[in-house]
């Protein structure tokens, strides 16, 4: 029994040792320029759970200023069997270098693909430390074009981009791109989100997992010590639905955290969650080997995103955007609560993606007849801006999540204020029955009326598999519209908008303020129903949005001579009268009857 105790002993003290040589937080720095090829290093990262385990790699030498003038590439192969067989794994970027005991690089890049011998590219850590030191500027807007997020470059005089050019064949090095698990939605609503999330330029998958944490929170219990080699995410949306990539911790100061060896979307300064995270399982693959990984609780904010890695501090916490969802009592599912990033084409995309998962996500059958979105952005001191649309079933919203997208997009960016909303609530109402309609019959009494008569509109319409009905409305008559030629329309409120002039979108030149931009938001026409005008053609002169019916040549040209941009001239339609009718249906009808009124 004394032969097999001293074995243990040793054993285990020298388990103990690796593990503290595995997370030397203060170990010293091996500088670029004392590197030679066939030096013997060791990569920590975590294979499985969140305890990290080593790797051998030997350097073969130093790429000068391959990723831009004196940014240097440190090159290694793999010679650990372990790792040889899947190469480097999108999930271990991050992971230190540590060569004789110092800290000299990160794993931040893949070498080709289908290499026989597999190689990698390390980031110097003295990159790295450079992002620490970069101030914490507010994060710039995004563009107000939908490119691709990868493209943003010199966000925040960031000249970083996030992905490197192939050069040629058999010879190309990339970063790492972060893979972003989606926790918390079906596998169906992940790919029916992936063209959204693809336009953004990111990869995103929905094998991930959350943990189950409403992580917008400061912790409950004591904030975890991150270790080099050990595993971290960095977090787009966190609670209930949850989208984040993991990586690797690559250097703790104290509670200042540097992370991944790449960028994570090129934003500069931001605000983005630090999360715990556990590895699940590392999937090996010739293309392109990932980790999947569970979303745990937040535990501070990353506030550098660049070239050379993340950096974020454990313990401050994010500013984030809450969302609810809310669905019918009857349906027994849970009402979803996460928040999401401050960025103007993330938040809309990630928003309705859980959306989706609330309406089509489930086992359950429900919502199948019908249902109304209610949708409600609230920004602070301001009244909020709030949409109603009606959908005839799931199937129906499938086709329209993109439009969804684009008017949360549209609702919040905008070119004149750097605001984020303080929460955006939906709330998902079923309907008794299929809510579309038919118009089979659109009369009216006469299409000649004097001034001070009523004429009647006659509506003949039919519901989904329902049986007719007869509406009547009466259209008054007054005496200013003697002698105009009119017509009586019967369209709904979007196709109004557009007989009347109202631009699908307006240039920066044509509003003041952010708040003449809410109130255009706020001035369309219901979707739902339809519209009863009557209308009369005329030419609209538009000083941004103030609108004056045909105005004097002179006044136009001389209006137009100042400021061309600003002052504009267009053929539309005056709405003299209108009325809402037959709402909570869906119809597709433009109907129009001349009218002329004489004395």
């Amino acid at each position: 029994m004394k032969f097999l105790r001293l074995p243990l002993a040793l054993l285990a003290a020298a388990c103990a040792a690796a593990a503290a040589l595995a997370q030397p937080a203060d170990a010293p720095v091996l500088p670029l320029d004392e590197l030679q090829p066939g030096m013997k290093g060791e990569v920590w990262t975590v294979f499985r759970g969140r305890d990290s385990e080593s790797f051998q790699v030997e350097v073969k030498g130093v790429l000068r200023n391959a990723l831009g003038p004196g940014k240097s590439l440190i090159l290694c192969e793999l010679t650990d069997p372990r790792v040889q067989p899947m190469g480097a794994v999108a999930g271990m970027s991050g992971s230190p270098l540590y060569i004789g005991g110092r800290l000299a690089g990160v794993l931040s890049y893949q070498i080709q693909r289908f290499e026989t011998v597999r190689y990698a590219g390390f980031t110097p850590i003295a990159d790295m430390l450079e992002v620490s030191a970069l101030p914490a500027t507010r994060p710039a807007p995004a563009s107000p074009l939908p490119i691709p997020v990868r493209s943003e470059r010199q966000a925040d005089n960031s000249t970083s981009s996030t992905r490197a050019t192939p050069a040629l064949p058999g010879a190309d090095f990339q970063p790492f791109a972060p893979v972003f698990s989606i926790g918390g939605i079906s596998p169906q609503v992940a790919a029916l989100m992936a063209p959204q999330f693809a336009a953004l330029g990111l990869s995103a998958v929905a094998l991930g997992g959350n943990l189950g944490h409403a992580a917008a929170e400061p912790p409950a219990t004591a904030l975890p010590e991150l270790k080099p080699g050990g595993v971290v995410a960095a977090a787009l949306a966190v609670g209930d639905i949850t989208m984040a990539a993991g990586g690797t911790v690559s250097h703790v100061d104290g509670n200042r955290v540097l992370a991944f060896g790449h960028p994570l979307m090129t934003l500069g300064a931001t605000e983005v969650p630090m999360a715990e995270a556990e590895i699940v399982a590392i999937l090996p693959s010739s293309l392109n080997s990932i980790k999947v990984s569970n979303t745990g609780r937040v535990i501070g904010a990353f506030s550098q995103d660049r070239l050379s890695g993340i950096y974020g501090e454990i313990g401050r916490m994010p500013r984030l955007v809450p969302v609810e969802i809310s669905l019918p009592a009857r349906l027994n599912r849970q009402n979803l609560k996460f928040s999401v990033v401050q960025h103007e084409m993330l938040l809309p995309a990630i928003a309705a993606t859980g959306l989706t998962q609330a309406v089509i996500g489930s086992n359950e059958a429900g919502l199948t007849r019908g249902f109304r979105l209610r949708a409600s952005v609230e920004y602070a001191g301001r009244a909020p801006v709030e949409f109603s649309q009606l959908y005839p079933g799931p199937q129906g919203f499938t086709q329209g999540v993109a439009e969804v997208t684009a008017t949360l997009q549209q609702w919040l960016f905008n070119p004149y204020e750097r605001t984020f909303p303080e929460r955006i609530r939906f709330s998902v109402e079923e309907t008794a029955d299929t809510p579309v309609g038919y118009v089979e019959v659109f009369q009216v009494s006469r299409t000649q009326a004097a001034p001070g008569e009523t004429l009647t509109a006659s509506v003949n319409w039919r519901g989904f598999q329902a049986e007719k009905f007869n509406e009547t409305f009466t259209i008054p008559v007054p005496a200013d519209w003697t002698g105009r030629q009119l017509e009586i329309v019967l369209a709904t409120g979007s196709q109004l908008d557009e007989l009347a002039g109202r631009p699908r979108s307006l240039g920066v030149h044509q509003l003041r303020n952010f708040d003449e931009y809410l109130g255009m938001l706020r001035d369309e026409r219901p979707t739902d129903g339809l519209y009863l005008a009557v209308l009369e053609r005329a030419t609209l002169f538009t000083d941004q949005t103030a609108r004056t019916v045909e105005l004097p040549g002179s006044f136009e040209r001389i209006a137009r001579g100042t400021d061309a941009a600003r002052y504009q001239s267009r053929a539309a339609a005056v709405v003299l009268w209108e009325r809402h009718v037959l709402p909570g249906r869906l119809f597709n009808t433009n109907l129009r009857r001349p009218l002329q009124v004489t004395d």
